[in-house]
């Protein structure tokens, strides 16, 4: 089957770990852009197997940086997607039925997404349906500025689609602890800014809360050892947020 008018936009950053995959999966879109802020592994040699328009570009904020790939996307629609996300055939087939089906009112989409985790699809603690906009027509969609916890915002009717998107979210443990340190230090900064405070005691308060709701009353512990571990890394990723944003409140 031929392409479909669909662009795709997505970011990247040493990614061949997943983007091999990603791309496989939107295959059938007729043009994919990719916004690169510095891959120094095979990132970029992979895209260009793939014919992708590849961007360099400084990293801007994960909100910035996908709307900067939105901004180079030329056809009626738009799927903005992860490099760690997969579009399987099922949903394939509704968003091309989609586009080049009769006339529809809707601007955009919202699919359920299957976040995975160390192997096991996460089905509680709010982790599913987590359900996103991620497909729009380009003169009604673009992203919000958050530099992180970005989202797509669409300008009229967005319609819900029951065909998932696949997230393969990070394994690794290291990798964990790292990214924790780092959108911590970005969620501190963005409350900071937004003229929040906090202490210490506040932060290990929050933590511990953030434990008891993934694992207990959302029910993470249905979700085996890996509903455990994220019930932790999600409490330590809080703790550090707000210890981190008590430390900038006492360096003002």
């Amino acid at each position: 089957m031929g392409k479909v008018p669909l662009s795709v936009a997505i970011i990247t950053k040493n990614e061949e770990e997943n983007i091999r995959s990603c791309l496989q999966s939107i295959s059938f879109a007729a043009q994919i852009v990719l916004v690169d802020s510095g891959s120094t592994d095979s990132t970029l040699q992979i895209a260009a197997e793939f014919g992708c328009e590849v961007y360099s570009e400084a990293w801007r904020g994960f909100g910035p940086q996908k709307q900067l790939a939105i901004e180079k996307c030329r056809l009626p629609w738009i799927l903005v997607l992860d490099a760690d996300e997969r579009i399987p055939p099922q949903t394939a087939e509704s968003i091309r039925n989609i586009i080049t089906g009769p006339q529809i009112p809707e601007a955009g989409f919202s699919f359920p997404r299957k976040n995975y985790f160390q192997g096991r699809w996460i089905r509680h603690a709010g982790w599913w349906p987590d359900r996103i906009i991620r497909l729009f027509r380009k003169e009604a969609g673009g992203m919000t500025t958050a530099i992180v916890h970005e989202a797509v915002e669409v300008q009229g009717k967005v319609g819900a689609l029951d065909v998932s998107i696949e997230h393969f979210t990070e394994s690794s443990l290291s990798k964990i602890i790292q990214k924790i340190d780092k959108y911590s230090t970005l969620g501190a900064e963005a409350a900071f800014r937004d003229g929040k405070h906090s202490s210490t005691f506040s932060a290990f308060m929050r933590a511990f809360f953030t434990f008891n709701q993934d694992y207990f009353f959302r029910l993470g512990i249905l979700d085996g050892r890996q509903g455990l571990t994220l019930a932790v890394t999600d409490s330590v990723n809080k703790f550090f947020k707000y210890a981190k944003l008590s430390e900038l409140g006492k360096n003002k």
